[in-house]
């Protein structure tokens, strides 16, 4: 089993950055693909961005590409979500999610194992 905790969100201005954090433990992290999904509020949730087991390949949604960046780092179990350029419709709850296997997915339902969410909130 892996226990997923994400970290970071807040209340940010229109324009600025924020990086979410992701706590994995148990299970082994270094080699499943993880992703970021969100939710607003009465909306589906949303693929953000997605990335491999080494990081060595990466997608991100159309909404969000160039402005967010995702990383990791296996040695401490981390994955991280960049978010610049923030816009008030990037409001959302934000969660990590870790696959069973190497490969990334932009499907939601391709992941196991969820965090609780981070808040995220844009002011305009």
């Amino acid at each position: 089993q892996v226990q997923l905790v994400e970290s970071g969100g807040g209340l940010v201005q229109a324009g600025g950055s924020l990086r979410l954090s992701c706590a994995a433990s148990g299970g082994t992290f270094s080699t499943y693909a993880m992703g970021w999904f969100r939710q607003a509020s009465g909306k589906e949730r949303e693929f953000v961005s997605t990335i491999n087991w080494n990081g060595g390949n990466t997608a991100y949604a159309d909404s969000v590409k160039g402005r967010f960046t995702i990383s990791r780092d296996n040695a401490k179990k981390m994955g991280y979500l960049q978010m610049n350029s923030l816009k008030p419709e990037d409001t959302a709850v934000y969660y990590c999610a870790v696959r069973l296997i190497s490969v990334m997915s932009t499907t939601p339902n391709a992941y196991y194992y969820w965090g609780q969410g981070t808040q995220v909130t844009v002011s305009s």
